[in-house]
């Protein structure tokens, strides 16, 4: 069996992978709350900021976790991970509905290496430039979650790309052990549908290669209806998924 096969037999869990996503794209703090893990995301989107489970939860658990969100601002906001059936139901029944449902992706990193961006397309910049702090903004991604790459503590890096000579699209990669995860992927609506976005890719898996990743992942909303057939074109794997449940404000 080649090396290359090997990697395709074992592909990491999704377990493994929301491992990755904490490491690489972590919470400002995370605090042991009886049967809870609670996070204070400061601004940085739902994966920073959800609790989840830190052993199966019954209803008279369920206050802790929300005071401890709410004392800390934030809405009480739960991830829920395959094996977590009895926690979605109790939820459910507490009025929390059911948003984000993502998918997690993850490839080999020589099967999105072993093909080069065009030349000038896309590069690996660390620590990031105004333009795409600038690009970041324009798609949403503000200074909560900028402020999540910043104090990422693994080996990482920005992903800037270029389309008919402009800046066109974004994105941050860490790596934890040897996984790569890409975060924060941006393209401007105008210049979409043109590569970018597999160009950014491309590079994130030549750059995490060159630093001893053996594959490349990421986590995308399942309504994310360009990115979601773009990984599966690019033959990356899915492997798991997730969901929050939250009460509407």
């Amino acid at each position: 069996m080649t090396a290359n096969a090997k990697l395709h037999l074992e592909l990491p869990s999704a377990e493994t992978l929301i491992e990755v996503c904490e490491a690489t794209w972590p919470a400002a703090s995370t605090n042991r709350i009886g049967a809870w893990i609670v996070r204070n995301g400061q601004g940085g989107g739902k994966r920073v900021s959800a609790a989840t489970e830190n052993w199966p939860t019954t209803e008279a658990d369920l206050p802790a976790a929300e005071k401890a969100m709410r004392d800390m601002g934030q809405a009480p906001l739960f991830q829920i991970r395959a094996g977590d059936e009895h926690l979605d139901e109790m939820l459910e029944t507490h009025g929390y509905d059911r948003v984000d449902e993502v998918n997690i992706w993850v490839s080999p990193i020589g099967d999105l290496s072993r093909e080069t961006p065009p030349p000038v397309s896309a590069f690996a910049i660390w620590p990031k430039l105004a333009v795409m702090q600038e690009l970041w903004e324009r798609g949403g991604i503000g200074e909560g979650r900028q402020a999540v790459m910043e104090r990422a503590n693994c080996v990482k890096t920005g992903l800037l790309a270029r389309t008919d000579d402009t800046p066109s699209g974004v994105g941050f990669v860490g790596i934890h052990d040897d996984i790569a995860m890409v975060h924060a992927l941006h393209v401007d609506e105008e210049l979409r549908r043109m590569g970018t976005a597999r160009n950014l890719l491309r590079q994130a898996a030549i750059w995490a290669e060159e630093h001893g990743a053996k594959y490349l992942s990421l986590i995308v909303t399942q309504g994310n209806h360009a990115a979601n057939p773009l990984y599966a074109d690019l033959g990356m794997h899915l492997v798991g998924h997730y969901h929050y449940r939250a009460k509407q404000a």
